[in-house]
Formats: C-alpha cells, sequence, structure tokens
C-alpha cells in the first residue's frame, strides 16, 4: 500500500464539488460552470480549541472533532459557492448576470472596512452561523420530537393504555428516540429528491470512491473508482447513526421528571427536558466518536459490522452513483490533499487535471483490488 494511503483522509460533498482533508491540509475542487476543476489547498489553522491538549482525551475529542468538522465543512462550501459565484469561472458564451455589479466604481466606506478586517469579519460570521446551525438543529430535531413523544405518552395514560413502568417517563424517551431517528432518515430521504441535493450526494459517492480506491492501493483514476463501493465505514453518517443508538440505549434511563414533576403540562416537560439532552450531548458524542475510533481499528471483527450496518444502510440514500465527471472532480481534491500532506505543497489553481488525464487517456484498470484496503470494499458491500 502506498505510504500516503496509511494516513487518514476523510472529506465531505460541497456544492458541485468535494473537499478533502488530511491530517494537516485540506483540500477543495469544484467543477466550476465553465467545466473547468478549481482546487483550492490550504493549511489546517488549530483554533484555540484545537490548541487545547485536555480536549483531546478519549470521550472529549468527539465533541472536538464534531465542531471542528463543522466548521471545516461551512469553509469549504464557501469556498466552492464562490467558485460558483465567480465571473470568471463562468461559460464565455453565457450570459453575464449582473453586469452592473462589475463597473469600476470606488468603494464604499463598507466595502473598505471589510477589506481591511476581511479575515476576522469572516471568522466571526463563521462562528455565528455555526452556532446558529447547531442550535436550529437542536431544537428541530430535539424540540419537536420531545413534544410529539410527550403529548403522545400523555394522551395515552389520560386513555388508560401508559405502559408498566414508565412512571419516569423511560417509555416516553423510547418513543421520542424513535422519532428523532425516523425523522432524520425521512429529512434525508426527503432532500435527497430535490436535484441539486442529489447532486451532491453523487458527488458524496464519488468522494468515498475515491478514498476507497486509494486505501485499496489502486491508481486513481475514474475508472478505479467508479469501480469502488459508494459506501465507506469512516462517514459522518456512521457518526450520526451511532450517535441515535448511544442516544437510543443512554437516554431512556434519565428520567424525563429531573427538572419538573412527572404530573408537569406535556409542554413543561418537553422544555425541560432539553437542557438535560443538552448537557448529555457531548457526552453521547464523546462515546459515539470512541466508538467509530475503535471500530476503524478493528475492521474485520464481527460486532463491527453490527454497529456500523445502519450507517452503512444509511448511505445507500446520503450517496449515490456518481459519474466519471464526479470523481474526476474527487480525485482532484484528494491528489491535492495528498500533495500538501505528503510534500507541504499547495495547490491552487481554476484548471486543474487529474494525473492519470494528463497524458489525455486514462490507464486501463485492474481486473482486481490490489491490496488489503479490499476489505473495506467488503465490510461496506455486506449492508
Amino acid at each position: 500500500m502506498p505510504e500516503e494511503s496509511k494516513k487518514s483522509y476523510g472529506g465531505m460533498a460541497v456544492v458541485e464539488g468535494v473537499m478533502m482533508r488530511s491530517p494537516n491540509h485540506y483540500s477543495v475542487a469544484c467543477r466550476a460552470p465553465n467545466g473547468k476543476i478549481v482546487v483550492h489547498t490550504e493549511h489546517i489553522e488549530k483554533t484555540w480549541i484545537g490548541r487545547q491538549k485536555w480536549l483531546m482525551k478519549p470521550f472529549l475529542r468527539g465533541t472536538f472533532a464534531l465542531l471542528d468538522t463543522m466548521g471545516l465543512g461551512m469553509r469549504a462550501m464557501r469556498i466552492a459557492g464562490d467558485v460558483q459565484m465567480d465571473p470568471k469561472m463562468q461559460p464565455e458564451e453565457g450570459e453575464v448576470v449582473h453586469p452592473e455589479k462589475h463597473k469600476e466604481e470606488p468603494p464604499t466606506k463598507m466595502q473598505r472596512f471589510y477589506e481591511r478586517n476581511q479575515a476576522a469579519i469572516d471568522k466571526a460570521i463563521l462562528g455565528a452561523t455555526l452556532v446558529l446551525s447547531l442550535a436550529i438543529a437542536f431544537f428541530v430535531f430535539n424540540l419537536l420530537p420531545n413534544v410529539v413523544g410527550q403529548y403522545v405518552s400523555s394522551f395515552l395514560k389520560s386513555r388508560g393504555v401508559a405502559p408498566e413502568g414508565n412512571q419516569h417517563g423511560f417509555y416516553t424517551t423510547v418513543l421520542v428516540e424513535t422519532i428523532k431517528l425516523s425523522m432524520f432518515i425521512g429529512y434525508v430521504a426527503l432532500i435527497r429528491r430535490y436535484p441539486a441535493i442529489y447532486e451532491v450526494f453523487r458527488y458524496h459517492g464519488a468522494e468515498h470512491q475515491a478514498i476507497n480506491a486509494m486505501e485499496a492501493g489502486e491508481e486513481l483514476t475514474p475508472t478505479n473508482c467508479l469501480r469502488q463501493t459508494r459506501l465507506h465505514p469512516r462517514c459522518g453518517t456512521n457518526f450520526a447513526l451511532v450517535v441515535f443508538i448511544v442516544s437510543f440505549l443512554a437516554l431512556p434511563f434519565v428520567p424525563r421528571d429531573l427538572l419538573v414533576p412527572i404530573t408537569s403540562p406535556s409542554i413543561v416537560i418537553a422544555l425541560m427536558r432539553l437542557p438535560v439532552e443538552l448537557v448529555l450531548l457531548p457526552v453521547i458524542a464523546g462515546i459515539s466518536y470512541e466508538i467509530i475510533r475503535l471500530a476503524g481499528k478493528s475492521k474485520n471483527e464481527r460486532w463491527v459490522e453490527i454497529v456500523l450496518w445502519p450507517g452503512l444502510k444509511t448511505q445507500l440514500i446520503t450517496t449515490a452513483e456518481a459519474a466519471e465527471t464526479h470523481t474526476e472532480v474527487a480525485i482532484s481534491a484528494l491528489e491535492a490533499a495528498v500533495l500538501a500532506e505528503e510534500k507541504g505543497e499547495l495547490t491552487n489553481t481554476d484548471d486543474y487535471v487529474p494525473t492519470a488525464l494528463r497524458s489525455g487517456q486514462e490507464p486501463d484498470a485492474p481486473d482486481h483490488h490490489v491490496s488489503d484496503g479490499s476489505d473495506v470494499a467488503g465490510l461496506a458491500d455486506k449492508a
């Protein structure tokens, strides 16, 4: 296996592209409106949180990893969005959108202020967006299920059909966690039907296929990538599903009357449940992260197949079959990330061509996997 494939590479899909990250760098590759592949590579700078070594301890690093991934993902999506809107990246025969905006005009005071403080403003906007996204996700996928579950439980109790052993809301929480998982799966399945999101899911599949090809020791060509499974054990979808599983197993044992009596109105119990789950979220994320890390080191163990099975099945929804155009972009991002990690060279260009295609003809693909990386594909194929 090549030396670079021994390092941990991961990524995510963005608008018309893929972000790949290595331990110290990340690269964003996007298909511009003019058809060219734009690649932007940067060194990953450690934030203040990232410099706190105590946060890297087991069961704490899971929360940090989640926040770090979200922050990096937002930066990648901003870069991808800028590529799609850049006038220089539009087709030559295409219409110019809002040409009046490109006239030479003196900058306003606000524009000059932004130019002087661009780095600080971008960080502030990114941080605010991250906090707002977390808040919306927490309230939508926690508040609504808790309200629905609590009202259903109260209704059943009023009809005399409440199960025994629900004095502190054990079965109510089981119902709530079931609603959460159903909402998550339903939400992903619903947005998949939107063409723009489906295209992102195709890039998500291409991202997995490129990494699977590299981990299998194969040359990074579109043909080799398309022969790989579009599922991967280290996908963030697996992490999300493990979080749901840990929550389902743990939260029912946390009484719903910790802060208010169980006889309180349903809406009050549901609202007062939120701070309890918010406090427990880092614990659940930490446990889930350690499970994923351990699973990554024990790919051939039976328990790993069982634990990752729900996540791998869900990846059939969060990924879609890629075409060569998608894999070319994924390969571009991965090659740039590998080059940055191995040689410290940062690739930044608006016309990148994958290495295997620079001669004008893609090499023939091998008939079989040529390294022990095939165990990753084997695990995913069982999903």
